[in-house]
């Protein structure tokens, strides 16, 4: 089979020339500008709709998250809060150790279990300023021994249900928000040493 060596060969190279193709498309399209009349997005409103008004103050800088974070950049939830000089932190603490752990095995400095979202979101909007029909699900008390007793009827039991989206799609790393221990890890290392297998 003398072809043999030269299909194998050829096909390399054709699969090389498709990802190179490939790359430089990509590439032109990065570098592509933006036109000058494109709206930033801290001036979109959560929905998408162009706001009238541009923010009344300064506007938080949540880029130190959003190097590893960058899902968030555009993310409802994050863009009002910016608006308002409320970043990253103002919720999750400075997590200095989070940010500096090129392996992402240290959890940021405060998480939220699903039952603890809505406490914490209500020291900054009190009931007396969200108390609408929309909220009511929220606002209802649940019974102790189910916390989603309203979410298993189709309703609501947390803001974040509702505002933005804010999860991840994908993790590869998951800790307890209670006691913040790792409990689900992909293995992966950027610095190369890998986890014990236990």
């Amino acid at each position: 089979m003398p072809y043999k060596g030269f299909f194998v060969r050829h096909f390399r190279y054709c699969i090389s020339a498709i990802l190179l193709a490939g790359a430089s498309i990509a590439l032109v399209a990065c570098r592509q500008q933006v036109s000058p009349e494109a709206e930033p997005l801290l001036l979109l409103e959560e929905n998408g709709a162009q706001s009238l008004d541009p923010p009344a103050g300064p506007v938080a800088d949540n880029s130190r998250c959003h190097v590893c974070h960058v899902n968030y950049e555009g993310e409802a939830l994050t863009l009002i809060h910016a608006r308002t000089d409320v970043g990253c932190e103002a919720c999750h603490g400075a997590s200095d150790a989070h940010c500096s752990d090129e392996d992402n095995i240290t959890p940021p400095d405060t998480m939220f279990a699903e039952d603890k979202i809505k406490a914490f979101c209500m020291g900054c909007h009190t009931k007396e300023k969200i108390d609408i029909a929309v909220h009511n699900s929220v606002m209802a008390e649940t019974d102790p021994k189910n916390s989603r007793g309203l979410a298993t009827r189709g309703l609501a039991t947390s803001c974040t249900a509702c505002h933005g989206e804010h999860r991840l799609a994908h993790r590869t790393r998951r800790w307890d928000k209670v006691t913040r221990q790792l409990i689900k890890d992909d293995g992966v290392r950027m610095t190369g040493e890998m986890p014990q297998q236990k």
